[in-house]
């Protein structure tokens, strides 16, 4: 069961279904299971943080294998506490017996000087959403299951950099020099069937093989697309994704024989997400 079918789960129902899972898609609203109403495996709306909402979709179904990739929709911190925290605990309440792979987030680790972290660094993110998330991340772990921290998710029609260049906001700042680590949404829907398929537990980080600047990723789109490069700027002091700095390593999920599709911006940009934004 794929609880969240946005754009990684819509992605990774996809891919089980391919293998030949059975498999069960869950939405947050009912426009969004109509969208879906043409796959070929089952999307329907339910409230994941409604523990009663989750328990009355047991009645009559089980699964080995629960995916909880919900997205918060950039939501504060009481949106990011129903839907992880109140979610993962309404998820297990009704399949104990089911493996929970919960998508977190990279953002987790704190750490500033650009060094490179793995998942048994530590992970102390100092803002509220990252200490909900790991609160989550226990929870799950405690549970047996697998936590999949992924990076940036770019793709098909979504890409940060893309959507801030074409719009006219980005800038560069000279004096920045933060490391962006990002992940292909079909990378992601990938890692998470593996992680599924093998049976294993503990955290694994889903990143692509190499970070990036800023400034590198709007310097090679203003190449690419032969358009100027946007102005010099401070930017601000707080970010989305929180103010850590750091290389996230692949290397454990690498060793199960996991490898990305799109190793790094570049190739992504260039064999899967331009054509999309129309280039």
């Amino acid at each position: 069961m794929i609880a969240g079918c946005g754009s990684v789960g819509e992605a990774a129902a996809d891919v089980f279904h391919k293998e030949g899972w059975e498999v069960e898609g869950w939405t947050a609203s009912a426009e969004s299971a109509r969208r879906l109403g043409e796959k070929p495996y089952r999307v329907r709306a339910v409230d994941l943080a409604n523990a009663a909402s989750v328990l009355e979709e047991n009645a009559s179904r089980g699964f080995d294998v629960v995916v909880q990739c919900a997205s918060s929709r950039g939501g504060d911190a009481d949106q990011y506490r129903r839907i992880y925290l109140e979610g993962a605990r309404n998820l297990m309440g009704a399949w104990p017996g089911a493996r929970l792979l919960f998508t977190s987030s990279t953002s987790v680790y704190a750490q500033q000087n650009g060094e490179t972290v793995d998942e048994a660094s530590p992970t102390e993110p100092a803002h509220e959403k990252g200490k909900i998330l790991r609160e989550t991340e226990e929870l799950v772990l405690g549970h047996g299951g697998v936590v999949a921290r992924l990076g940036g998710i770019h793709g098909p029609g979504r890409s940060f950099f893309v959507t801030r260049f074409l719009e006219g906001a980005a800038v560069i700042d000279p004096d920045d020099r933060r490391l962006i680590n990002q992940a292909h949404r079909d990378d992601i829907a990938a890692a998470l069937l593996l992680l599924a398929k093998r049976g294993e537990s503990g955290i694994f980080n889903v990143v692509g093989d190499e970070p990036i600047t800023g400034r590198e990723a709007y310097e090679w789109l203003s190449e690419k697309l032969k358009r100027p490069p946007p102005p010099a700027a401070k930017l601000p002091e707080r970010r989305k994704r929180g103010e850590g700095n750091k290389r996230v390593s692949n290397r454990k999920l690498r060793a199960l024989g996991w490898e990305p599709r799109y190793q790094n911006f570049k190739v992504a940009m260039t064999e899967s997400i331009l054509a999309s934004f129309g280039f």
